[in-house]
């Protein structure tokens, strides 16, 4: 604001109601307060701080006020947007209004409160402290432009007068404040990328040969086993709660509930009879099929970690040779792939040889019934008609943020090497090449693609290639965490925040019950037409 006019408290401006101590929900007018100011002449607002500036919404736009939730960080999402935030089942956009002030970040304290307005859906700002829910009669409101101001009056749809004349109140315009923000740029550069579907670029990648296998690849005591990715359904967290059963052999854990039915979990270090070691979070379970069609009867199989999707020739693998094939635990690996010159063996699993399906089944009967709130949630879904559809993707990290593949978009995915081979001229998207089984395949930095900080090498980052519009493509990740199945219940459109991300990520998976909020990517739209040609030409 200006100089000239003095900050001043509240009770200096006009006669206040303060804010009641829940934040769940706002008052009305007080109970005490004469019948002749509920008039068409007054209106209400909630009144809030920011740096030294008072600002005021009416209060009929203001859903509730909150303490600051635990935010999902969106990239390529305007600079003022805090994070999407989880309302009790809803996706929240949250706007942090001293970055569109640019009155300087702080830290949040105990006083931070975001207020959650109605806008046609849901839209939280960020302010510095909540003072009180006030009544203002009209009289006392004049145009923003009328006043002189440090801050943009365009977002503002008035001022409210002091009894000094000269104390103001800046009634924010939050729809513009969100227009402003979250503005989609028409006739972007990305656009190309959507016009042009269907150009000499699209060439098209064969499909996967007949001479090629694809396996999902993990660690037990140091060694590595693989299963055929199409015995794989999904890879899940351990849960906190494993059900124990009785009378069962010591390689079985117990049974755990994954999506309304009881999954046996089985330690492969206890069926290998290998060291024991107690559960972290390093651990993975993998659900394997126990038919070649991927679904009916399945089993949890706990791994010490999971490394990779590979996609292996078939002349690198070799059938077990007879004379171990009967000796002890080796009876349940098929093959050996050699990899790397036989320098890395990795051990391919039989699930047949692995599971008797009649023990399993005894062991699902055994278990306990399902637990009443899993029931309830059942039952509840079944009352609501909610649909069973699933969708399964690969879960993968960057920064703190999960994001979300569809599987069968997803090649392979593979260690990153110590050293890519740096092409000239290219653009600084482009991290370099790797030959990956005798092909080129140019890599992308998924942080600085993202506009993220860069972050040093380390053993759990991820090369995950996708194939783009014909355009085969390796993306670097912090982490690939897991595979799992997602209802299309927790399935919803993403905020529009911005023109690219709006294009890049266009939904967003709220899974309630555990926390979390995954941003699921639209693979073809990671990169545009005009990158796309410069990654043919790496």
């Amino acid at each position: 604001m200006t100089a000239h006019r003095r900050r001043t408290s509240m009770s200096e401006i006009l006669e206040a109601e303060a804010l009641p101590g829940r934040e769940a929900s706002l008052p009305a007018l007080a109970a005490d307060e004469p019948q002749t100011r509920r008039s068409e002449n007054v209106r209400q607002f909630v009144i809030f701080h920011v740096e030294r500036e008072m600002f005021a919404v009416p209060l009929s736009e203001v859903q509730e006020i909150i303490r600051m939730p635990e935010m999902v960080r969106v990239p390529l999402s305007p600079p003022a947007l805090e994070g999407l935030a989880n309302l009790r089942g809803s996706v929240l956009p949250v706007i942090r209004l001293r970055r569109v002030f640019s009155l300087g970040d702080i830290e949040h304290d105990d006083a931070t409160r975001v207020v959650v307005l109605d806008q046609g859906r849901p839209v939280g700002l960020v302010v510095d402290r909540v003072a009180n829910v006030v009544t203002v009669e009209e009289d006392r409101i004049e145009a923003a432009q009328s006043i002189g101001a440090s801050i943009d009056t365009d977002l503002l749809t008035g001022m409210i007068k002091g009894n000094d004349g000269a104390s103001m109140v800046m009634i924010l315009d939050a729809g513009k404040v969100v227009a402003r923000e979250f503005a989609l740029q028409a006739g972007s550069r990305d656009r190309l990328g959507e016009l042009t579907k269907g150009s000499a670029l699209e060439h098209g990648e064969t499909e996967q040969a007949d001479d090629e296998s694809q396996l999902v690849s993990f660690d037990v005591a140091g060694q590595e086993y693989a299963l055929p990715i199409e015995r794989v359904q999904e890879i899940v967290q351990v849960p906190e709660r494993i059900t124990d059963v009785p009378n069962t052999p010591s390689h079985v854990l117990g049974v755990m509930t994954l999506r309304n039915r009881l999954l046996p979990l089985v330690s492969l270090r206890e069926l290998f009879g290998l060291p024991p070691k107690a559960l972290d979070e390093a651990n993975k379970i993998v659900v394997v099929s126990l038919d070649t069609t991927g679904g009916g009867q399945a089993v949890g199989v706990v791994m010490d970690s999971v490394k990779e999707v590979l996609r292996v020739g078939r002349s690198v693998i070799d059938p077990m040779p007879a004379l171990l094939a009967r000796s002890g635990h080796l009876n349940e690996i098929e093959a050996i792939c050699r990899l790397q010159g036989g320098r890395r063996l990795v051990s391919i699993l039989s699930a047949e040889r692995m599971f008797n399906g009649s023990d399993l089944r005894a062991v699902t009967a055994g278990a306990l019934e399902e637990d009443e709130e899993t029931m309830a949630e059942r039952d509840l879904r079944q009352r609501l008609g909610e649909s069973d559809e699933e969708e399964q993707v690969v879960v993968f990290r960057l920064m703190n943020e999960e994001y979300g593949v569809p599987i069968e978009s997803v090649q392979e995915i593979v260690r990153v090497p110590d050293e890519l081979t740096k092409v000239p001229k290219t653009p600084d998207f482009i991290e370099g090449v790797v030959n990956l089984r005798g092909v080129v395949l140019p890599v992308v930095d998924q942080r600085r693609r993202f506009g993220l900080p860069t972050m040093e090498r380390s053993d759990r980052q991820r090369i995950m290639v996708y194939t783009i519009r014909g355009v085969r493509t390796g993306f670097i990740v912090d982490s690939v965490s897991e595979v799992m199945r997602l209802p299309g219940s927790a399935i919803g459109p993403a905020p529009a925040l911005s023109e690219e991300q709006r294009r890049l990520i266009r939904r967003v998976a709220n899974i309630e019950r555990q926390n979390r909020m995954i941003l699921l990517l639209d693979i073809d739209q990671l990169l545009d037409v005009r990158e796309l040609a410069a990654m043919t030409a790496a």
